[in-house]
């Protein structure tokens, strides 16, 4: 009587094998992750409730740092100039990446050589960055005070000498160095709109702006929805740039929340206290993420 083949062990070998091949690929990026990123975070929700520096022991303090937030006028300082920089840095990194999107998304001549030059800041040093912009923003003899006093503005602004300016100064320089990275993203959400759609516009009669909001725009919601929570998360957690051009100056004009836990961390030794004001960062980011996942979930039903 002939007998089946034992194929059972064969397909378990197989899995197995299969199995650990898995894990060889994933593990190594696991274990960073855990060791670098994972453990990080976890010390420090522990450290924001401790009274700790690094030459000393941890001391249990409760809600101690966090209540000690709501008297601290620099902190509140930090997180006005947050929201300043976000709530204008936002759009307009949206529309200059937008425009450059569109407008390098024609077979023209010559436009992968302007492709790389629009996304060449992007990966510029942002120290080479902040001392060219710090000389054309120069009150005294930079090129762009100069250019305003040639059009007939007979006090240009100070830029970042001074309080009121020094933030739109920094807004500017931050749209122009990232819009290049977020023109890609919009690039390849507008190469995904099926060109028919636009035909069918264009012999129904439509406008180039009717095409555009009828046609352009919904065909990129989703990008435009990720390109603005990268956004978002970005221009809440800026930091190079303010520390190299502005050093948070003059005064405390430019101070951000990422600035300020690096100085009650690094130079003033109160790891506690600037772990602290990361949990409240993270919040705020978190909570805002949520948000615009639940606006965007109910848009798409």
């Amino acid at each position: 009587m002939a007998t089946l083949p034992r194929t059972r062990p064969r397909n378990r070998r197989l899995v197995s094998r299969n199995t650990v091949a898995g894990w060889s690929f994933i593990l190594p990026n696991f274990v960073g992750f855990a060791v670098l990123t994972l453990l990080p975070v976890v010390v420090l929700f522990y450290v924001a409730f401790t009274n700790w520096n690094v030459f000393g022991v941890a001391e249990w303090t409760g809600t101690a740092n966090f209540r000690r937030m709501w008297g601290d006028a620099s902190f509140w300082t930090a997180l006005r100039n947050t929201v300043y920089y976000t709530v204008f840095h936002i759009p307009l990194t949206l529309a200059a990446s937008l425009g450059l999107a569109l407008l390098l998304n024609r077979k023209l001549r010559g436009v992968r050589f302007f492709r790389t030059v629009a996304f060449f800041p992007y990966i510029t040093s942002i120290v080479a960055i902040a001392i060219v912009w710090n000389q054309l923003f120069s009150p005294e003899y930079g090129p762009i005070n100069a250019l305003l006093g040639a059009v007939g503005v007979d006090n240009p602004p100070g830029w970042t000498a001074s309080s009121t300016w020094s933030m739109p100064a920094v807004i500017i320089v931050g749209t122009w160095r990232y819009m290049g990275y977020y023109m890609l993203l919009f690039l390849a959400g507008l190469q995904t709109i099926p060109a028919q759609l636009y035909e069918a516009a264009e012999t129904d009669g439509a406008t180039p702006w009717q095409r555009f909001v009828h046609v352009t725009l919904p065909g990129l919601r989703h990008t435009t929805f990720f390109v603005t929570v990268l956004l978002t998360i970005e221009s809440f957690k800026v930091f190079d740039l303010i520390l190299v051009m502005t050093g948070g100056g003059p005064g405390q004009s430019t101070l951000v929340l990422s600035q300020y836990i690096y100085q009650k961390g690094f130079e003033e030794n109160q790891f506690g206290y600037a772990s602290a004001v990361s949990v409240v960062l993270f919040a705020i980011c978190f909570s805002i993420t949520i948000i615009q996942f639940m606006v965007n979930k109910r848009r798409n039903s």
